[in-house]
């Protein structure tokens, strides 16, 4: 995509929408009303890496950001990824760093529901004055691409289990298809100013999803939470949905450079997060309780 961004050049708006609609849709039909009778029984956990999810990253970009000189498009950017929910991969990062998959498919929920208001409103605190921002846009973006094909999902799960069975073992081929060319579609898109941006964008973008990761491991592990659950947060904070972000950063943020960021932290955020589950996958899990 950065070599020849005419290859993915016909992949548009629309089938960028599309591809985003059906990972959500390949998420949807694997979750019952029973998940969230589960993220109820299990508030603290959910609630720290909301928390982690939508108040320590937005802080944490804004602080790299103006740390690093970005100017205002790219610092809009930056914020907008620390400010966008969770993305599917880390259900599978989770898997491999031997992390708990189930917690990590209630937060990817959580927070993909709580996108709906808590982006627009982050977006419009941090940088309303920063540049451009359409918050309505961006909440109705939000209902569309996340809550509609989770909602069709769900329903379908329910009143017809037996086609749900049948689709079923394709639907992670679905999300890993559609998350491959929305990651190079993002890049293709803004190809030339991610290389005329250099290391001074790539630095604080790659230093946000490790750093991300880390404060998500060590301080649920200092508030008393497992071995488990800590490495399933630090995944889950680890990987945003870069790819809804620069979607959102295309349709609603006033300036061309704010979706920047969004296509380089795509490839940052999947290389954090498998790092951190390949390295996970080999240091054994001594308290065994989840």
């Amino acid at each position: 995509a950065l070599k020849k961004p005419s290859a993915f050049a016909w992949f548009t708006t629309e089938y960028f929408t599309a591809g985003l609609a059906a990972l959500m849709l390949s998420m949807g039909i694997t979750l019952t009303p029973q998940d969230f009778i589960d993220v109820a029984s299990r508030p603290a956990a959910v609630l720290m890496q909301f928390a982690l999810c939508y108040l320590m990253m937005p802080g944490l970009a804004m602080f790299l950001g103006t740390t690093f000189g970005l100017n205002p498009a790219l610092l809009a950017g930056m914020v907008l990824v620390g400010s966008i929910n969770g993305g599917q991969a880390s259900n599978l990062c989770t898997y491999i760093a031997k992390g708990n998959v189930a917690l990590s498919v209630l937060m990817t929920t959580a927070t993909t529901i709580g996108a709906i208001f808590m982006t627009p409103l982050l977006c419009k605190a941090l940088l309303g004055t920063v540049v451009p921002v359409d918050a309505v846009g961006i909440a109705m973006s939000t209902l569309q691409v996340v809550l509609a094909p989770i909602a069709i999902g769900m329903t379908t799960n329910k009143f017809f289990p037996g086609f749900v069975k049948t689709v079923l073992p394709f639907a992670p081929v679905v999300g890993v298809v559609s998350t491959c060319l929305l990651v190079a579609s993002a890049v293709a898109q803004v190809a030339a100013p991610i290389l005329d941006a250099g290391v001074s964008l790539q630095i604080p973008v790659l230093l946000l999803h490790l750093v991300g990761g880390l404060v998500g491991y060590f301080l649920p592990r200092l508030t008393g939470f497992n071995e488990v659950s800590s490495r399933t947060m630090a995944i889950e904070t680890s990987m945003k949905s870069s790819a809804f972000g620069f979607l959102l950063a295309k349709l609603h943020f006033g300036e061309y450079a704010a979706r920047v960021p969004s296509a380089v932290s795509v490839v940052w955020m999947a290389l954090t997060g498998s790092i951190l589950a390949v390295i996970w996958r080999y240091i054994p899990v001594k308290d065994e309780e989840e």
